[in-house]
């Protein structure tokens, strides 16, 4: 696909999340909330967005995409079990530490409990990623049904939260669908995809990235053990009004050092271990080297321009938004929850099509697949879980219900669709969860949710947005498995 279809594509996801926001800006929104640009920005922030996410898609495919690939065929062509794994926890924590959702993820977490320390909370998450990723790869050398390795996996997780601090429960849940961005994805299901592929099994590497996913949630759980709950400060009330009295262009100019900070920091140590196993493992031709090394220059540009509308518009635009509807909400209920619990689902609908790693993976499932499972099939599921998923946590906003009610009953019943679904469709289920709540979900839609909880639940509580999220497309994807399956036996009848 060239970039002139790439943009085409992302346009069409992004500019119904523009005109949504627009038209409910003008609408309801005060005249001076916010200050007198945030909407211009907003706007301004989207076209940044198309642009660098276009970009960031080709540079996957360049070069972030072929080296995992490369990368999981070359270890596994060498026999070393002990090599591989290696290899994979050492790659699952450096590519995790430096994923910009983890950094904002880890911001957001410390407006609310001044006692959490963001690198320690950072090196948990990462360490955990790193051991699950291994356990992942560990099960499709070993070919372990992938159903079996999930079930045991997430009931484990079960019994854990079941024992963990309350407040933190949302907190650990949202952290396993924010490690799963825009550099971790496309890497780990490309690394899977070469690991699989020498095992003459590409279905195999489907549920590598949920597997994954697990890790963060067990970490946090624990890291919560050691630290003591403290209150939040007024950094995010103070950011605020810095954005609300700033000129059009101070937020925009300030967010592009802070996103070219961010991409390299994301980037280098991948294109680090790139130079390493080029040097050690891959021995690539002098073109196919200069090829991916363009690739990750691409992908540095795109992510940079990428979050620097995200942070310099479409953050602020989700908070407002989130505040001035939440508030009418809270106070008179009726006709304004409705149009907020709407906005969420109208929101869930559309921006999943917006993240990077959604497009990489359905991609990867239409390839993988032979075109027998279509992509905008797999986007059309994606988008009903994930709509599914903003508005409940919307409405939790306003009625403050713990989020165990929710989570609870969402992943047991996903868990028992695994004994009727098929295995490829659970793997890309699992796999769908952690895509789903990438960078726009952790900024946009985790900042409305934080304002629309401002009036009444929020704190702590007003964390699960992207556990929900995460939560929705097992359960979607699986019954699209199911039906699938169905269609598959009455054509062969």
């Amino acid at each position: 696909m060239n970039i002139l279809e790439k943009t085409r594509e992302t346009a069409l996801s992004v500019v119904p999340v523009m005109a949504i926001v627009t038209a409910l800006g003008l609408a309801v929104v005060p005249r001076g909330a916010g200050g007198p640009f945030w909407l211009g920005r907003f706007l301004a922030g989207g076209l940044l967005l198309v642009v660098g996410l276009s970009v960031f898609l080709l540079g996957v495919d360049l070069g972030i995409q072929p080296m995992g690939e490369r990368c999981g065929a070359a270890l596994t062509k060498r026999r070393s079990l002990a090599l591989l794994l290696g290899a994979a926890f050492a790659i699952g924590l450096i590519v995790t530490a430096a994923e910009p959702d983890i950094q904002v993820f880890g911001d957001q977490v410390r407006g609310v409990f001044a006692a959490v320390d963001k690198t320690a909370l950072t090196l948990s998450i990462a360490g955990g990623v790193a051991l699950f990723l291994t356990l992942g790869l560990l099960r499709i050398v070993l070919r372990l049904p992938v159903k079996g390795v999930l079930l045991l996996s997430y009931l484990g997780l079960g019994a854990l939260a079941f024992a963990a601090r309350r407040e933190f429960v949302g907190i650990a849940f949202d952290a396993g669908g924010a490690t799963t961005g825009p550099m971790t994805v496309p890497f780990l299901m490309a690394l899977g995809l070469g690991v699989s592929a020498v095992r003459s099994d590409d279905k195999g590497s489907f549920g590598l990235t949920g597997i994954a996913s697990v890790g963060p949630v067990m970490a946090v759980l624990l890291y919560a053990l050691t630290i003591h709950a403290g209150g939040g400060s007024a950094a995010a009330a103070e950011t605020a009004a810095a954005e609300g009295s700033a000129g059009f262009f101070a937020p925009l100019a300030t967010a592009f050092p802070h996103a070219l900070h961010e991409s390299f920091v994301s980037i280098l140590p991948l294109f680090g271990l790139f130079l390493l196993f080029q040097a050690l493992l891959l021995r690539m031709t002098a073109r196919q080297f200069t090829r991916m090394t363009i690739g990750f220059v691409y992908a540095l540009v795109g992510l940079t321009v990428f979050l620097a509308g995200v942070n310099g518009g479409f953050m602020q635009a989700g908070r407002i938004l989130g505040e001035v509807l939440g508030a009418k909400a809270h106070a008179s209920g009726g006709a304004w929850t409705a149009l907020l619990v709407g906005t969420g689902l109208a929101f869930g609908a559309i921006i999943v099509c917006a993240e990077p790693a959604v497009w990489v993976l359905s991609e990867q499932v239409e390839q993988v697949s032979g075109g027998a499972i279509r992509r905008r099939a797999l986007l059309v599921f994606l988008s009903v879980g994930t709509a599914l998923a903003i508005a409940l946590a919307v409405l939790r906003a306003v009625a403050g219900f713990p989020l165990g009610w929710a989570l609870a009953p969402g992943y047991l019943l996903a868990l028992a669709l695994m004994a009727f679904s098929p295995p490829v469709f659970t793997g890309i289920a699992f796999d769908s969860g952690g895509v789903a709540s990438g960078p726009l979900t952790s900024t946009f839609v985790l900042s409305f949710t934080l304002g629309a909880a401002s009036g009444g639940a929020g704190g702590s509580d007003s964390f699960g947005v992207i556990a929900l999220v995460a939560m929705m497309p097992l359960i979607a994807i699986q019954l699209m498995g199911i039906l699938y399956a169905r269609k598959k036996r009455k054509a062969l009848a």
